[in-house]
């Protein structure tokens, strides 16, 4: 087994926790930002059954090459709006992310993802810097929706 460590990402977004929550679990909101820059995730490779032993799968499509890469998951906790986490299995190590929404309650609220069991591969600065875009994607997206309490 390879040597496996833990990343933290925060984010504050000019949203309410439960549309944030709803965006992370609904197909239609995720094809719009789920994956790093030059990627894209068609809306019918997501599978999102948002509770404890529910499915999550993603599959992203290269931009460039149209190569793919399917992300596969299973929910461990599910806490509209508060928090979100999944496990990969097929990760060495069982790569496990929880994602908590921190109502800031001024019309923000604070993502804190965390990862634990996260492969070398994806410690490294440049798999790092794709998930930071793939942070900034969502939130263009959320820009588009405006300000609204419902994902459109």
């Amino acid at each position: 087994m390879s040597e496996t460590g833990e990343l933290t990402y925060r984010r504050v977004h000019h949203a309410t926790p439960e549309l944030l929550f709803d965006c992370m679990t609904t197909p239609e909101h995720l094809t719009h930002f789920w994956g790093p820059a030059g990627t894209t995730t068609p809306i019918d490779g997501i599978v999102a059954d948002p509770r404890p032993g529910g499915i999550f799968q993603t599959t992203m499509v290269n931009d460039a090459d149209g190569g793919t890469y399917t992300m596969r998951a299973v929910y461990v906790e599910v806490r509209r709006p508060d928090l979100l986490e999944w496990v990969e299995p097929g990760v060495e190590g069982g790569m496990r992310t929880t994602i908590t929404f921190v109502d800031l309650h001024d019309g923000r609220t604070e993502v804190i993802t965390h990862q634990t069991n996260v492969p070398a591969a994806y410690l490294d600065a440049a798999a790092r810097a794709g998930f930071a875009t793939s942070l900034d994607r969502f939130d263009a997206y959320l820009a588009g929706l405006g300000r609204s309490t419902e994902c459109r």
